[in-house]
């Protein structure tokens, strides 16, 4: 049997925390399983990387960058690799590169290509435990490439689908995935199971548990996946399939609060001006969430969208190169809260219910998308928290 267990920030944030990971890996391969071991930077590091980074430059060389941040997994896989081999069980540390993970080359925002095993099996096949450093890889050119925010839940998956590993555990510093956060909400509930399409939704809308493409990449690899607590042995949450699950109207409610708006007024009401927009956005790498259009008249209309946070200055930059609005105004003082459940395909009334009941709270809706199992709104900030209560207690989750 084959485990793939990944560690995240807070799982190895102290030298404590990381012999109590070693204890749990000897734990795994004492029950007679093969385990791969798949790190994320000690809590807060990477963040301190960025902010060095950033002292010298607001956007400094993407090949640097992913040198410094792919630092912190491999300071984390090196001394997890020294705390198990000084308990005696045979280990070996990898970085991304030499796991074989290549990557293409849109560094800090890289995707995984492929993945070269023979390393990896090698070196399980003479039994020792593969330590390997999440969040990175390699590109063609042999430089180092990162994979982004949450990438070390990518490398877990994306080597349990290429070793055909019999389990993907992805332990943090939660349980596993709740019907919304229970920092908000007390009377959220634990999920035992929830199908690859709602946890990816509940990824995408904001739910920290699992980083959206990673569970993206599970559905794609058929990857078993359980999200579960480093810091106890309660049972997690298992990631499958959907297995008749549609009588579950909702299963969560999610918050993201990492999100900005961009409102174009008077753009020129023609053929090609959205594209000229989004094209300009994409050729930035800047992720573009919600979009808005009004219906024109007198030759222009108004077109808003959404953006990370953390992308907002970029969008501006790049707005400001184009002739396409009169006006274009900015809002990071918003969140985005969504409703999601399978359920949804074959129930009617779902949207009007969470609608109505924001309605009730006096709370105003900006902007609205919807997907075959996916309701999401943008309102104020200072709204974002009371909406997620009000439409738990809504949908009746608490039950």
């Amino acid at each position: 049997m084959l485990i793939v267990q990944k560690f995240g920030g807070t799982s190895v944030g102290t030298l404590e925390r990381i012999e109590a990971v070693a204890n749990r890996v000897i734990e795994t391969k004492n029950s007679g399983a093969d385990v791969v071991v798949v790190v994320s930077a000690m809590s807060g590091v990477t963040n301190q990387l960025v902010e060095y980074s950033e002292y010298f430059s607001k956007h400094p060389d993407g090949v640097a960058t992913d040198m410094l941040l792919s630092s912190g997994e491999q300071v984390t896989t090196a001394l997890l690799t020294i705390a198990l081999n000084a308990k005696g069980y045979a280990c070996v540390g990898l970085t991304g590169a030499m796991a074989g993970i290549m990557t293409d080359d849109v560094h800090t925002k890289a995707r995984i290509e492929k993945i070269d095993t023979t390393r990896l099996k090698a070196e399980l096949k003479a039994g020792r435990i593969v330590v390997v450093a999440g969040f990175q890889g390699i590109d063609d050119k042999g430089d180092i490439t990162t994979l982004g925010r949450g990438g070390s839940d990518l490398s877990a998956v994306a080597l349990a689908g290429a070793l055909e590993a019999d389990l993907c555990e992805i332990f943090t510093d939660v349980d596993g995935v709740y019907t919304t956060d229970p920092r908000i909400e007390k009377k959220a509930k634990k999920l035992e199971k929830i199908s690859y399409d709602e946890m990816l939704e509940l990824a995408s809308a904001g739910a920290k548990v699992l980083q959206n493409r990673s569970v993206e990449l599970a559905k794609k690899l058929n990857v078993k996946l359980i999200t579960r607590s480093s810091f106890n042995h309660n049972e997690g949450t298992l990631i499958a399939k959907e297995d008749n699950m549609e009588a579950v109207l909702v299963s969560g409610i999610a918050l993201d609060k990492n999100q900005a708006r961009v409102t174009l007024r008077g753009v020129v009401d023609k053929p090609g001006i959205a594209a000229e927009i989004f094209t300009a956005l994409a050729h930035q790498n800047i992720n573009v969430d919600m979009i808005i259009q009004n219906v024109g008249h007198d030759g222009t209309t108004n077109l808003g969208f959404t953006v990370p946070q953390n992308e907002l200055e970029l969008a501006k930059e790049t707005m400001q190169k184009l002739s396409a609005a009169k006006h274009v105004e900015y809002d990071d003082a918003i969140v985005k809260v969504s409703v999601i459940g399978v359920g949804m395909k074959s129930h009617s009334g779902v949207a009007c219910l969470a609608f109505e009941t924001l309605a009730k709270e006096g709370i105003n809706i900006q902007m609205i998308s919807t997907s075959e199992i996916k309701i999401s709104m943008i309102v104020d900030q200072k709204y974002g928290e009371l909406a997620v209560r009000v439409l738990h207690d809504a949908y009746k989750l608490d039950k």
